[in-house]
């Protein structure tokens, strides 16, 4: 039967629909494939591109190593020990020196059997002296801490054969940890060492503890767990009691534990067991980081060690010696760190019920007693109690230990300084055997060694009595001035600078700066391309490198370590790899130069930073600088958008920047003054300048931040219609319940401290660590979960044809499509799809950011949130998002907000307590984590945030989007790295400069922290966010970057 055309023309159609289908089919799999290879492509890129920040990151790393190894240099640590069997004497002087008796001391004979040695940390000399109104800023009242304790003074004065009262001058940097280094060792600090002072090491070098020790002494500790990282094995294990020592929250518990130990092991049936007993209060200390040393919490925490010591007195018998002492002071608001008279000057109290000490006119005498270097208490304990000087020791004895109550035995002082003498002269001979160098030559102190010699030897060759006290004097005073100048020569020594490591360091920071120049701004077109070129290149020339500088250190030195010069030979090498690199494209590369006038700035604002720290004088009021830097970018972006042709970029670009003039000018008012800055300076971040507590209005700034912040953030996703999906509820709902709780943090902590509620303490401390906890979690947890898997910032409206207005200049925010049937479907969100998603991610780590702060730098930290986007407005409106000013003036605003949020380029000024905002005792990594993120968290939120430069209203089908956020990170890393290089190089010209330690050497130090900082950030954070910003919205528009 012949088939109907009907059921023919059907199978026709059934089978176009087959192929149709498939060909749909094929088309899809067709499309989710070149999605698939675009991505892979990308991420491979993107890898790439982070790879190459790591690679300036370690250039950077090196170049601060290899200055700082030339320009910190440590001590070197002798491991030599002092035995009680071999007097100095025997080795330096062919004199026979007397041989120790036993039971009587080693070198000398010992007054003291045993020691109560108490340590009151910060306990400043003024705290220790009666109020005298000529002594006080313009004869203002008392404080609280005067007249508080004065058991001291008192006893001292009453009873001046039993108790001696010195300032007790502290060595810098007054840290703890390097002040008990220098107590119990005699010798001096360098500079770098304050960086250990979270987390100290055992000390190998000769020192008190150690000796006691070897001579069979039992120690008995309690108090400040520092100790026990230094010494912990050679105290007695039943006799130990340590306590957290960082927490500055707490003022009681390492006290009050200290007190129940010490008095019953002061008990006649418990003195067998111990020989020395070591207490180390921490109430004073942590009452001054808390609330600064003006405040009722410090008069009751000084009455209550004046109790303690009027009690240690009545408890201690005749053969022993009790020693009160601070190891360092405090500053005006109760921190320290740095060499103010105030850190340094704390006071030394000893005392004995036998009557043992003297004083002599032009020594010292009690109504303005003379100051005492801290190292001299080595000797002088080791003398006292019979042991041998530690080896290492360059102190000399206090003379009122030795010159007996009369006040004239000149003849014991001078003996046991010509011990100490023989034991500093064994040191430097050892020091110069092993530095190949005579410490000692052609200097002061080899004269001074030579006639205090030949003195002592006349002495000691007259007959046994027929010396007179004038002769046993004047030996005396040679003697000391041995040891005065061998003092200055050891410091001259120890400040000798490596400027070869250093001159390495510079080139290679300088050549790191040349590098990512030409990457940014001297290679035409779209960086993404040359990336894998530059990559190989600069691993080609890094091996070489490494090669020839590992090979060359067998034929011919350079001066520095086989270690130190194959990292230069790396680093060297690979910015000649990227050189030879460049040779190849050579036909891309365009003058590094600005050609605009907005590159001009950029390079003013840079050059006009790094040139002032070549001055003292700038450095110290940098704070004004930037501020100045800032207000002239805002004039000039307001002047520019007047010029603005069209009407709404014009009115925006003018309310932007009026905006950011008006907020530097606010943000400016938050100061925390440095020493040098007074009396033109008044510090406002804390409640008064003699203070740690924020005031009040600080508390209501918080809670007023948290209702407006999220608000204004959210004006800036309205202005671009993208306040949509995940937007509102991070925004409007999260961040703003971060805020609140953040203010309820901080409110809690100011209820705690004032007392101004009556529940339990404990409790409180566990309410507020919960809420920071949770604050924590909700930015950085949660928010970067759900900046990982968020959809892009876009909604949908659609209108029927007949609801369709003509179309406005805001509709320029979305996309539009008109169907088939009239109908309008506007993309809402669409001209900043890049932008608004990434700012989720810079609002999240602001969150953090801002609870890490105190209150007023937490507004501070929001006040910078505000001004970022000010800018980002500002370069769209201006049309200058490409030039080089806008990674500028974000780095600046990040250095700027670091002095508004209560920070100096002082070690004094680190916010310690910021490591136990969320923690009730050290969590390490956390911990120096928390105070990274205080120290220096304005520098890293626009290290986060400097990507949307480059992506901020980017119209996401228009190419380039990628190379745009490389040329911002590179040119805001430049800006950071000039800034570090300049601050190292007037570092290292000026390290002569009476300043150095001071200004110079801490302003090196922050710039150096800063930029490996802010590199880390702008790879891992920045840069890494891009690996989920970039896929979010290919998934919709498909990749094109």
């Amino acid at each position: 039967m012949e088939e109907s055309p009907l059921v023919g023309l059907a199978a026709e159609f059934k089978k176009a629909k087959e192929r149709l289908r498939e060909e749909q089919r094929q088309s899809k799999e067709n499309i989710k494939l070149a999605n698939k290879r675009d991505e892979v492509q990308f991420k491979a890129i993107h890898g790439l591109l982070v790879v190459f920040f790591v690679w300036i990151l370690a250039l950077h790393a090196s170049g601060i190593y290899l200055f700082t190894r030339g320009f910190l240099l440590t001590r070197l640590v002798l491991e030599e020990q002092s035995v009680c069997n071999v007097s100095p004497i025997s080795v330096t002087d062919s004199l026979t020196p007397p041989a120790p008796i036993q039971g009587k001391g080693c070198w000398h004979p010992k007054k003291f059997d045993k020691a109560v040695i108490v340590v009151i940390d910060a306990l400043r000399f003024d705290f220790t002296v009666p109020f005298a109104p000529h002594n006080t800023p313009e004869g203002s009242g008392p404080h609280q801490f005067h007249d508080a304790l004065t058991v001291l003074s008192e006893v001292a004065n009453a009873e001046p054969n039993n108790a001696i009262l010195f300032p007790f001058i502290a060595d810098p940097p007054t840290t703890t940890l390097q002040r008990l280094q220098g107590l119990t060792t005699g010798t001096l600090p360098t500079f770098i060492d304050a960086g250990s002072n979270f987390a100290g090491t055992a000390i190998d070098e000769d020192n008190l503890i150690s000796q006691l020790r070897s001579q069979g002494k039992k120690i008995a500790f309690l108090g400040d767990d520092t100790w026990m990282a230094l010494f912990g094995r050679h105290f007695e294990a039943n006799l130990t009691h340590p306590y957290d020592s960082l927490n500055v929250w707490d003022l009681h518990t390492v006290d009050n534990g200290v007190n129940e130990h010490i008095f019953p092991l002061l008990q006649p049936d418990q003195s067998q067991n111990w020989d020395v007993l070591i207490g180390h209060y921490l109430g004073v200390d942590h009452a001054g980081h808390r609330y600064g040393p003006d405040h009722p919490a410090m008069n009751t925490k000084l009455k209550q060690m004046d109790q303690v010591i009027r009690d240690l007195i009545q408890a201690v018998d005749d053969d022993t010696l009790l020693v009160i002492m601070g190891d360092h002071g405090m500053d005006p608001k109760g921190d320290h760190g740095g060499e103010s008279q105030l850190e340094v000057e704390a006071a030394l109290w000893m005392y004995s019920r036998k009557g043992i000490f003297g004083r002599s006119e032009g020594l010292s005498n009690t109504k303005d007693p003379r100051p005492v270097a801290q190292i001299d208490f080595v000797p002088t304990l080791a003398l006292l109690l019979g042991l041998p000087i530690p080896f290492n020791n360059l102190g000399a004895p206090i003379p009122e230990a030795f010159l007996g109550p009369t006040g004239d035995d000149w003849e014991n002082l001078a003996e046991v300084t010509h011990i100490t003498n023989a034991q500093i002269k064994r040191y430097q001979k050892e020091y110069a055997t092993i530095r190949k160098t005579d410490v000692a030559a052609d200097s002061l102190s080899t004269t001074y060694w030579t006639i205090g010699e030949s003195k002592y030897r006349r002495l000691k060759e007259k007959a046994t009595g027929s010396q007179s006290l004038q002769e046993w004097e004047a030996l005396y005073k040679s003697l000391a001035a041995y040891q005065r100048e061998n003092l200055r020569v050891c410091k001259d020594l120890w400040a000798r600078f490596d400027v070869g490591s250093m001159f390495a360091g510079i080139v290679v920071l300088i050549g790191s700066i040349a590098a990512i120049a030409v990457f940014a701004r001297g290679i035409r077109g779209d960086k993404v391309e040359i990336i894998g070129v530059l990559l190989q290149r600069i691993a080609t020339g890094m091996s070489v490198g490494v090669g020839i500088a590992f090979s060359s250190g067998f034929v011919f030195s350079i001066g520095l370590s086989r270690a130190n010069t194959t990292i230069l030979g790396a680093t060297l090498g690979s910015l000649v790899g990227f050189g030879s690199a460049t040779f190849f494209i050579r036909r891309r590369l365009v003058s590094i130069l600005p050609s605009s006038p907005w590159g001009v700035l950029a390079v003013v604002f840079t050059a006009g930073h790094a040139i002032l720290f070549a001055s003292n004088s700038f450095v110290i009021w940098e704070d004004k600088v930037l501020n100045y830097l800032l207000a002239t970018f805002g004039v000039a972006s307001l002047i520019n958008s007047q010029r603005q042709s069209n009407l709404t970029q014009r009115a925006l670009g003018t309310y932007h920047s009026i905006v950011f003039l008006v907020l530097t000018r606010v943000a400016s008012l938050s100061q925390l003054c440095r020493e040098e800055q007074m009396p033109f300076c008044k510090s406002t971040f804390y409640a008064s300048a003699t203070s740690s507590v924020s005031s009040p209005y600080s508390l209501v700034l918080l809670f007023f931040m948290a209702a407006a912040l999220p608000a204004i953030i959210k004006s800036f996703y309205m202005g671009t219609k993208s306040y949509e999906g995940l937007a509102g509820f991070w925004i409007g709902f999260s961040f703003r319940l971060g805020l609140v709780f953040n203010a309820l943090y901080w409110t809690l902590d100011s209820a705690d401290n004032g007392e101004w509620l009556s529940m339990d303490e404990k409790l409180l401390k566990a309410v507020k660590m919960l809420v920071a906890q949770l604050v924590l979690a909700l930015g950085f947890i949660a928010g970067h979960v759900g900046f990982a898997w968020v959809q892009i910032c876009l909604g949908i409206e659609v209108k029927q044809k007949n609801e369709v207005k003509p179309q406005k200049a805001s509709d320029a925010a979305g996309e539009k499509v008109v169907t088939q049937s009239g109908e309008t479907v506007a993309l809402l969100g669409y001209s900043n799809l890049h932008g608004s998603r990434f700012l989720l991610l810079v609002v999240s780590w602001s969150l953090c950011l801002i609870l890490v702060q105190k209150p007023l730098g937490g507004v501070s930290i929001g006040i910078l949130l505000w001004q970022i986007l000010n800018v980002l407005e500002i370069l769209d409106c201006n049309d200058i998002s490409s030039s080089a000013i806008g990674p500028v003036v974000l780095g600046i605003l990040g250095n700027s907000h670091f002095f508004s949020t209560g920070h100096q380029a002082t070690l004094a000024s680190i916010q310690w307590e910021s490591a136990f905002i969320p923690f009730s005792t050290i969590v390490y990594p956390w911990s120096p984590m928390l105070i990274a993120l205080n120290s220096v968290g304005p520098q890293i939120l626009t290290a986060v945030a400097v990507p949307l430069i480059g992506l901020w209203k980017r119209d996401p089908k228009s190419p380039g989007m990628l190379s745009s956020v490389v040329v911002s990170a590179a040119t805001f890393v430049i800006y950071h790295a000039v800034i570090a290089t300049s601050a190292a190089a007037c570092a290292g010209w000026l390290r002569r400069h009476l300043m150095l330690h001071k200004i110079f050497s801490p302003r090196f130090m922050l710039g150096g922290v800063v930029l490996l900082v802010v590199d880390a950030v702008v790879a891992f954070v920045g840069l890494g966010a891009l690996r989920w910003n970039v896929p979010a919205v290919a998934e919709v528009f498909g990749y094109l970057y």
